[in-house]
């Protein structure tokens, strides 16, 4: 979808030397941040971010034949005098502001999923899933902060039937930010956590952050959460007056007795991956019970979207680098859950990971962005290893924190301990045989996927 000059105007303002324009152009094709990859008849916006500053390319946009910009008060000077630019405030601002212009062009229903852990694979497994309704946009990868969730608005076109868009926070106010430029039509609050407890202080904080998400939610929507997040369903209520259903997953074993009219309800047999809901089967390929609990979310949108599922389904959804990846080699199974860590995730991986058969390693890095809590945390997920039947855990972390949890593991052979990674592979390898299983999981900043290529 274009952008007419005429468009801008009536948002940012009027342009500046609007006369130095040729006179058959009146419309930008797309809108770029990135100088690199501009084309022709893109508008460049100078946004400045934490590790660069868009206004430090403005000759190089110029060079690549830009016709005009986007640029802050005062900047003005990095341009020659007679170049065509919109002069605002903000330029992430401005960028939001046609950010939500295209959004409601486009006019066709979102999906906003938020939550401390779980969001992209529950984008990921809805986008397969609503794929039999026509062509479906969803946030790549991970990019779901204020650059990436706009980015994705603006890829998206007229032949697009659902938009999905991936909402993560650092902060309060954030996430509001996001749905104030998204408008979403249905939310997805996958959970309550502990991830960035560090930086917001408290769960609560957390779960007030999270419902935002409803700020700019349409009134005749629906907000979706798990059921039995009681402090979840009261800040939520605060917030919001519309829909909200809840969801709720049991052992299959519990299917006989557990009967909640208020929850929708699947039953999740570990044995053969597969889940019962609404006495209809699905098995899907991403294993563990916390992805089954992600694809109920994927059940109640498809149904607001009119899908009719069979009695029995079966879905292979396609993993991301680091999340539900399953790598086999000549003697181990490796999964790949590398991209990040919370205490919760970790706990879910490692009860995934005690379902397979033969010995189990793990190999955890250790958790970031846990403030206060910080050792409590990690403690609890050690003696959570400690009840298991893990049969070595190699867990990484700085020297200071070593020297810690050595006094607290004193004695415990289960555990070894690294500072870096470069001779992590090396090691774990004596002590697995074939046929075992190693996990490997820790926050972002410990890059563990470099080792995978050297594990046997």
């Amino acid at each position: 979808m274009d952008f007419s000059i005429s468009d801008v105007n009536k948002i940012l303002g009027n342009i500046k030397n609007r006369e130095s324009l040729i006179n058959q152009f009146q419309t930008f094709k797309n809108i770029s941040l990135d100088s690199r990859t501009i084309l022709n008849y893109d508008l460049f916006i100078a946004i400045k971010g934490n590790n660069f500053d868009g206004h430090d390319f403005l000759n190089e946009v110029i060079k690549k034949g830009g016709k005009a910009v986007v640029i802050k008060e005062g900047m003005q000077n990095l341009l020659p005098h007679d170049f065509p630019a919109w002069i605002v405030p903000d330029t992430l601002e401005a960028f939001q502001k046609l950010v939500l212009f295209k959004r409601r062009k486009l006019n066709i229903p979102v999906v906003g999923i938020t939550g401390s852990v779980g969001k992209t694979t529950t984008k990921e497994m809805l986008g397969e899933v609503l794929k039999q309704l026509g062509k479906i946009k969803k946030t790549e990868l991970n990019y779901n902060n204020e650059i990436g969730v706009g980015l994705s608005i603006l890829s998206s076109d007229l032949e697009d039937k659902i938009l999905i868009l991936e909402m993560g926070m650092r902060g309060l106010g954030q996430i509001e930010n996001l749905s104030k430029f998204s408008e979403p039509d249905i939310a997805v609050i996958t959970n309550i956590g502990t991830a960035h407890i560090g930086i917001l202080g408290s769960k609560e904080n957390i779960t007030s952050a999270k419902c935002e998400i409803t700020k700019h939610l349409n009134p005749s929507g629906v907000v979706i959460i798990p059921a039995n997040q009681f402090s979840l369903e009261e800040t939520l209520k605060k917030n919001w007056n519309g829909r909200i259903i809840k969801v709720e997953l049991l052992d299959i074993n519990q299917k006989a007795q557990n009967v909640n009219k208020n929850n929708l309800q699947g039953f999740f047999n570990k044995s053969n991956n597969s889940i019962i809901i609404e006495d209809k089967l699905f098995e899907i390929s991403f294993k563990g019970f916390h992805n089954a609990f992600n694809f109920l979310f994927v059940y109640v949108v498809a149904k607001e979207f009119g899908i009719k599922f069979k009695d029995t389904n079966k879905f292979n959804f396609v993993s991301l680098n680091g999340r539900n990846k399953i790598l086999t080699s000549n003697k181990t199974t490796i999964y790949d859950e590398t991209y990040n860590a919370s205490p919760e995730s970790v706990k879910a991986c490692i009860e995934s990971l005690l379902e397979t058969p033969n010995d189990h390693f793990l190999i955890l890095g250790s958790m970031q962005e846990l403030g206060t809590k910080t050792k409590k945390y990690h403690q609890d997920i050690f003696e959570f290893i400690n009840r298991s039947d893990i049969k070595k855990c190699i867990f990484i972390c700085d020297k200071n924190d070593q020297i810690y949890y050595e006094e607290y593991l004193k004695n415990n052979n289960k555990f070894l301990f690294f500072n870096e990674i470069n001779k992590v592979a090396k090691t774990i390898n004596k002590y697995t045989k074939k046929g075992d299983f190693v996990l490997i999981k820790g926050s972002r900043s410990w890059h563990l996927e470099r080792i995978i290529k050297s594990i046997d």
